[in-house]
């Protein structure tokens, strides 16, 4: 009998560690949900006809979104980051986007 219960108490902490390495590392999941993001991202650009969508890029990694490339003005990259900020599932917006002439 006291066998069975160290056994049962050791299966039970195992299976409490794994669950929290599970938690920690934001599992496979996590990739899809940036990814989605991303989509919606670049959708909600699309959908605003004062963003040029050719010239900017998204990437997100952890749901923060990276926004790079170029546009025309301040106001233009104001937009975009204020667009990007709206979209659901979006923590955070980083910008290397440069203001200059559009390719």
């Amino acid at each position: 009998m006291k066998n069975l219960k160290r056994t049962f108490v050791l299966v039970c902490a195992a299976a409490l560690l794994g669950l929290a390495g599970c938690a920690s590392t934001g599992g496979p999941g996590a990739f899809f949900d940036d990814a989605g993001t991303t989509i919606r991202v670049k959708q909600a650009f699309y959908d605003e006809p004062s963003l040029k969508v050719m010239d900017i890029s998204v990437t997100t990694e952890k749901s923060v979104v990276t926004l790079s490339g170029t546009v025309k003005s301040r106001g233009q990259r104001a937009k975009a980051i204020a667009v990007a900020r709206k979209v659901e599932g979006v923590k955070q917006v980083k910008t290397d986007l440069k203001i200059g002439k559009s390719k």
